[in-house]
């Protein structure tokens, strides 16, 4: 008399134990590609941004380093505004906390939530003196999101 042949396979507890760990392990990697895209900043966002920093540092860097007039106050002489800025350090303390603004004063619609600082420093490189210009460009309803162009100006 013949035995019938022993067919080998999984019992229901090992697939249910296997079910069990692989969705365990699922969910920690869900975790973790989750958290990452709401903690990642949106590359529309942080390019547009670039975008505005660059556009700022160079109408900045196209100034004369000092007054052209001598007798320079470290910032906007009385009675300028952005459309009349002739040299780096008028930039000193401009802040577009309104929105992007092009300079002439107007506000750029679809660039509204997007915040503007500039700072300019004087500084020495070797033995030439500069300007470091520091652009800051935030973002309304989210304070993780800032981006910093630093660049120097030089005679």
């Amino acid at each position: 008399m013949r035995y019938p042949t022993r067919h080998r396979g999984a019992t229901l507890i090992e697939l249910v134990i296997s079910i069990s760990i692989i969705a365990v392990s699922l969910t920690g990697v869900m975790m973790v590609v989750a958290n990452t895209t709401r903690t990642s900043a949106d590359p529309m966002i942080r390019t547009q941004a670039l975008s505005i920093a660059n556009a700022y540092l160079e109408e900045i860097l196209s100034q004369a380093l000092s007054e052209p007039s001598g007798g320079d106050v470290g910032g906007p002489e009385a009675g300028e505004s952005r459309a009349t800025f002739d040299d780096v350090t008028d930039y000193d303390g401009l802040d577009d906390s309104s929105g992007a603004i092009d300079q002439y004063g107007n506000l750029i619609a679809d660039l509204a939530a997007y915040n503007v600082a500039v700072s300019v420093t004087p500084v020495t490189l070797g033995t030439d003196p500069a300007q470091r210009i520091t652009v800051t460009v935030t973002l309304d309803g989210n304070a993780a999101f800032g981006l910093t162009l630093n660049a120097y100006r030089l005679n």
